[in-house]
């Protein structure tokens, strides 16, 4: 599966701490992420993470596109709910919106991404894999 990671700046920390706790089941997979979020996880983790752009150099725009190309099967995007910056909120939508447009599970927040990572776990998001058996695999 193909896993992307991104956190608004008070979620950075988060989204290490659930890369930490998550490690194997995420080691199994390829995982891409924003620059910073992902040189920060990776840097604590050890996890191979292929790096789009920082946020405000377009790299949200850069997974967004992913998503539309069918490229991204599972969104961790954790969120700070008390952000009162358009552009962010912005990019929450039009996440959200391409997520929703393509069936591609999103978790927002510690709740959800839990419940999402150990569904993979189990292989509840196998559909995804078995829907298009032509899909190639991207590397990362």
């Amino acid at each position: 599966m193909n896993i992307a990671l991104m956190a608004n700046d008070k979620k950075k920390e988060l989204m290490v701490q659930f890369c930490t706790a998550y490690r194997s089941i995420l080691a199994q997979h390829n995982v891409s992420a924003t620059a910073t979020t992902g040189r920060l996880v990776a840097e604590t983790t050890g996890l191979p993470i292929h790096l789009v752009l920082a946020g405000n150099q377009g790299g949200p725009e850069q997974i967004m596109a992913r998503i539309a190309y069918d490229e991204v099967d599972i969104v961790f995007f954790f969120t700070d709910p008390n952000s009162r910056d358009p552009q962010q909120d912005q990019c929450l939508v039009e996440t959200l919106r391409l997520c929703d447009t393509y069936n591609v599970p999103c978790a927002t927040n510690l709740a959800s991404a839990e419940m999402l990572i150990l569904g993979l776990q189990r292989g509840d998001l196998d559909w995804r894999e078995l829907s298009r058996p032509k899909r190639l695999k991207r590397q990362a």
